[in-house]
């Protein structure tokens, strides 16, 4: 069994669980491979990981918080490698007390003393000015992989359209797969998942949706309107924003877990859904959704 740790390297706690879980691996006869949270902060390829995850890792641990946890499922991504968290951030909304131990809580992830949640995800997938639209109805559209990695990204919380550097409100359309919504003017839109409703979503005024649900949630950022609300889909609908109605000096920025999304040119369009392989957390004798979310947020 390989087992990939991820550490947050700022944290002096979860540095010194690292070499602790690191011994213990060893004794076990267990392979590992660990990894700082810093190296993890952008898209860019990470030769040790990469080959940790080509060689078949079976488990991630992650020493840190919640910001630790996004950019580790952000990078093992679509491979279906169950994410074990355990807390040395402030929220830990998704990870584990570190109560009993950094060992007894991999122990008993080791021995299937665990629950194995299934949590949905985002794809996302970015048109820029002058590039063809895979979601189109045109020729163009027809000719174009809509599988291109070029601009398609991935989210566990969400996925925020927001004000550009400039500060200035964006204009944009909001549609739900191929339904035209609204036309909106104001700070940008949150899209999110289940998981995510705890997150950026709550702060705009989203709802608080249970992890099992497969669907998304879109929360408008400062409406400038007085009949805005939040928008909760179905599970196979696809979230459409469509920026061309923006002035060129209102670009959006694109944050996906809070990473920005660095693009040549102007945004054009933004299409949200769910992604096909779920993010598998493990909980370590979990309070419940619900208790969690009445001690964190009541």
């Amino acid at each position: 069994m390989h087992i990939l740790i991820v550490r947050n390297n700022s944290n002096s706690q979860a540095v010194d669980a690292s070499l602790l879980l690191a011994t213990y691996l060893a004794t076990q006869g267990l392979d590992y491979t660990l990894v700082d949270s810093s190296d993890l902060s952008c898209r860019c390829d990470h030769e040790e990981l990469n080959g940790a995850l080509a060689s078949g890792v079976e488990m991630a641990v992650v020493l840190g918080g919640d910001g630790t946890i996004l950019r580790t499922a952000r990078q093992i991504g679509t491979s279906g490698v169950p994410v074990l968290g355990i807390n040395f951030g402030r929220l830990g909304f998704l990870a584990n007390t570190g109560d009993e131990g950094v060992i007894a809580v991999v122990a008993s992830a080791l021995a299937g003393d665990v629950v194995a949640e299934q949590r949905t995800n985002l794809r996302i997938d970015v048109v820029c000015e002058g590039e063809p639209d895979p979601w189109g109805d045109d020729d163009e559209a027809a000719a174009h992989d809509v599988d291109d990695p070029a601009r398609t990204f991935f989210a566990l919380n969400e996925l925020a359209v927001t004000r550009g550097a400039n500060g200035r409100i964006i204009d944009f359309s909001l549609g739900i797969s191929g339904a035209h919504i609204a036309d909106m003017r104001g700070d940008g839109l949150v899209v999110a998942t289940a998981t995510g409703s705890t997150a950026y979503a709550l702060s705009a005024g989203g709802p608080l949706v249970a992890p099992g649900f497969n669907g998304l949630v879109a929360v408008p950022l400062a409406p400038h309107t007085l009949h805005s609300r939040a928008i909760v889909t179905a599970a196979n609908d696809v979230v459409e924003m469509d920026l061309s109605l923006n002035r060129d000096p209102r670009e959006a920025a694109l944050f996906a877990d809070g990473e920005l999304l660095s693009f040549d040119a102007p945004v054009k369009r933004v299409y949200v859904s769910r992604g096909a392989v779920p993010t598998t957390l493990l909980r370590y004798r979990h309070d419940g959704f619900y208790e969690h979310a009445a001690k964190v947020f009541f």
